[in-house]
């Protein structure tokens, strides 16, 4: 049996060592990589380069309307279109008591909903300060630092008219708004 297994290993053992044989003559090896050296070579553009993603929020929903006038012609008591120079009859009420949400300015209150009382028809708003409190108005109080009347609570945001110097030593009407957050 011994002499079986060495005589497969004497007749394979030429094979296996046939690809250890060197061979002087590589001419053909030296003509392919000259070959390949001579190519041009193309280079790869790299990758764009990607800028981060900023997000943007826009918060001029809260803002008045550019397309809208200055004055709600339907929420004047008097008419008044137009600030005119000097005195006008239009003036704030310096001697009413101030209400608690007349210290935070308009843009530190949010509406954040409604109620709706079925008896009389009259409806509250929900407003928020920036302490977190919530109050409810309804038309005829006050809210905001320019006297600002409130003369509508709808579903969706609270209409205020508020008084306002219009820089010519009177005072004019400006319209407003608190929207629901």
């Amino acid at each position: 049996m011994i002499p079986s297994k060495l005589l497969r290993f004497l007749i394979l053992t030429p094979f296996f060592l046939g690809g250890c044989v060197w061979i002087e003559d590589v001419s053909d090896l030296r003509s392919f990589v000259a070959q390949e050296k001579q190519k041009k070579i193309i280079k790869v553009e790299p990758l764009p380069e990607f800028k981060p993603y900023h997000s943007f929020v826009y918060e001029g929903a809260s803002m008045r309307s550019p397309f809208k006038p200055l004055v709600s012609i339907a929420a004047l008591d008097t008419g008044d279109e137009v600030a005119t120079p000097g005195d006008n009859g239009i003036k704030p009420d310096v001697d009413r008591e101030k209400s608690y949400l007349e210290t935070f300015s308009l843009d530190n209150l949010s509406m954040v909903g409604t109620i709706n009382m079925s008896a009389d028809g009259s409806r509250w708003a929900l407003i928020k300060d920036k302490k977190g409190e919530v109050h409810r108005v309804s038309v005829g109080d006050y809210m905001g630092l320019d006297y600002g009347k409130v003369v509508a609570v709808n579903s969706d945001n609270v209409e205020l008219i508020e008084i306002v110097t219009n820089g010519r030593g009177g005072w004019m009407r400006r319209p407003r708004s608190v929207v629901m957050d």
